[in-house]
């Protein structure tokens, strides 16, 4: 699976747990760092953790495997490093509070939601 459908796939489990505001950042020609970005958010904490937790664990039995995941004490921000592509699972306030869209505003966004993916 190549980056773009890792991005997607991971869109999709996102939603699977009612994520809002998804978001796919292309960071190919903007740094080395990662392919790709995908930003979620849950409202609550629990939320949050079963977010990161779905996608993890689906991606795990497919072998797709977290090389690195961080934040899960805290519920606020899990980061979920799949090395081409890294997930940021926010609490809604966190979100607001570090706002990576606008950090990252260079690179092609897509949204994604229930009913359709949206060139941002």
């Amino acid at each position: 699976m190549n980056s773009t459908e890792l991005a997607d796939r991971i869109a999709s489990l996102a939603l699977e747990k009612k994520a809002r505001e998804i978001l796919i950042l292309d960071l190919r020609k903007l740094t080395s760092a990662a392919d790709a970005f995908v930003l979620c958010t849950g409202d609550s904490e629990t939320q949050v953790k079963a977010i990161a937790d779905h996608v993890v664990e689906t991606l795990g039995e497919a072998g797709n495997k977290a090389w690195h995941v961080e934040g899960e004490e805290g519920r606020r921000w899990i980061l979920l490093d799949f090395v081409d592509v890294v997930v940021h699972v926010f609490h809604r306030e966190t979100r607001g509070f570090y706002s990576l869209e606008t950090l990252w505003g260079d690179a092609p966004a897509t949204r994604i939601d229930d009913d359709a993916r949206e060139i941002a």
